[in-house]
């Protein structure tokens, strides 16, 4: 069997950004305070939920733009978003990695970036840093946020974090 850059980055992306804007509608829903969520932490030593959301943009749309360009850099906290914000933040994640078309996103298998992280750079290939780094981190923080809401009360099951499934 063989799956095409495409289907395990944009197709990947997409299925986990939209079941996470469904994830924060509910917690939107849900009558608890907006600020407290984007502030709550899974554990003191944990970054908040605002960073989790950072993250996950970061970590699909971003990590897009950085294969496409050569080079990727750890995400900002977006402190400065409240949750609808964060929704909005999603949202245009979402619609980023929507733009990448089959032929677009495939071009990108056989390339190549670096990974700044302060004065180092770790060099990846693309397929290397998609699916070492990229997707790993991707659903750790997609996770995460769906954590912090189960913790809270958010009425959440396991189909919500899954979201639409490919079946056939």
């Amino acid at each position: 069997m063989t799956i095409s850059f495409y289907d395990a980055s944009v197709g990947a992306y997409l299925q986990i950004l939209d079941s996470t804007m469904n994830v924060l509608e509910k917690g939107a829903a849900s009558g608890l305070d907006p600020a407290t969520i984007v502030q709550t932490r899974l554990h003191d030593n944990m970054l908040p939920f605002h960073f989790q959301i950072a993250s996950v943009c970061h970590h699909s749309w971003g990590a897009m733009n950085g294969m496409r360009d050569g080079r990727f850099a750890p995400p900002s906290s977006a402190e400065d978003k409240d949750y609808a914000g964060l929704q909005a933040m999603l949202n245009e994640a979402r619609d980023g990695v929507a733009s990448y078309d089959e032929a677009g996103a495939n071009a990108l298998a056989d390339g190549s970036l670096i990974f700044a992280l302060g004065e180092r750079e770790l060099p990846f290939s693309n397929k290397n840093f998609l699916l070492t780094f990229s997707l790993p981190n991707f659903y750790f923080h997609a996770a995460t946020t769906y954590d912090i809401l189960r913790m809270l009360g958010v009425e959440l099951g396991k189909p919500d974090f899954l979201g639409r499934l490919k079946i056939g």
